[in-house]
């Protein structure tokens, strides 16, 4: 049985008009009306890629690829090279990117647990919102945790999202110990036989130990209710930061063992090659990538369908 996924390629093209622009322009302009592509003209390309956001391992990859086929191939043509450029960006999410999201693997283990982290506006909250919106539209019972309770409106965002998305939702008051209400989440799921459990936490920044701590103390609650829990701990990062959103999977990664990242607010930037760099560097997969503002714009990551958007 396959999985939900919320794939819509004009909706995903438009919202990376800002990204292609800055990438599919520099690459034109660098190689456009060149008497030949020599290594000079490759360098320049390589530093375009680099500028680019993508990151200068992937740029190489990119380099050293057409490299081999400008030598291999007779055409040497601009659509040829953009070509070569695609099919390389394609492996390096793909060598990352796993379709493990199946309804048998999520039954499997009911509730499935989804711990949801990041700094403060990231777009966690309104992630949360959508992603309990696409589980629900798979048929499947979602149940959502507040645990962010050091921010004084989160109850309400969270609340005002889980509704649109008609799932439940459990919070308690300002100030609560945020490990308690992951617990009550799991209590409440268990009671009403919910398929999905996704966990919110305080928009953590990365320097500060003490809300790390929390968010550890989180993962020990859960697993003693569950010694299985969490399934998957989300990353959520803002696309527009670009290499700042590569620190802080870094740092992230220290204190949760990521299974999955989810790229937001691509819809407003030129930033989105940032998903080329984080994910050669952390190994861990884009899941979901946010491309708009409405309950329905996250879209579940597809390499090809992502990179043939970026450079159509």
């Amino acid at each position: 049985m396959g999985f939900f996924k919320n794939i819509n390629f004009n909706k995903l093209k438009g919202g990376l008009s800002k990204t292609r622009e800055k990438i599919v322009s520099s690459i034109t302009e660098t190689i456009s009306g060149k008497a030949k592509i020599d290594e000079e003209v490759l360098e320049e390309l390589e530093e375009t890629l680099i500028t680019s956001d993508i990151g200068m391992e992937t740029a190489e990859r990119i380099i050293d690829a057409t490299r081999r086929s400008l030598k291999s191939e007779k055409d040497r043509t601009e659509e040829k090279i953009i070509e070569t450029i695609k099919k390389e960006l394609i492996k390096v999410l793909e060598e990352t990117h796993t379709d493990e999201d199946n309804l048998e693997k999520i039954k499997k283990y009911k509730p499935y647990v989804i711990l949801v982290i990041g700094v403060n506006g990231a777009g966690k909250t309104t992630t949360i919102g959508k992603l309990a919106n696409n589980f629900k539209q798979a048929g499947l019972k979602v149940v959502i945790g507040s645990a962010d309770t050091f921010r004084a409106a989160a109850n309400e965002q969270l609340e005002t999202w889980a509704n649109r998305a008609g799932v439940d939702i459990i919070q308690r008051e300002h100030g609560a110990d945020p490990s308690a209400v992951a617990y009550d989440t799991l209590a409440s799921a268990k009671q009403t036989d919910a398929d999905i459990v996704i966990i919110d936490t305080a928009g953590r920044l990365h320097t500060k130990n003490n809300l790390m701590e929390e968010l550890k103390k989180i993962k020990r609650v859960l697993g003693k209710v569950y010694d299985y829990a969490p399934n998957e701990t989300y990353l959520v990062i803002d696309g527009n930061t670009g290499q700042n959103g590569l620190m802080q999977a870094r740092e992230f990664s220290k204190y949760a063992a990521l299974t999955g990242l989810i790229i937001t607010k691509l819809d407003g930037t030129a930033k989105g090659g940032i998903i080329f760099k984080i994910s050669s560097e952390q190994k861990v997969p884009v899941k979901y990538i946010g491309v708009g503002e409405g309950i329905d714009d996250l879209q579940t990551f597809e390499p090809k369908e992502f990179v043939n958007a970026l450079l159509d």
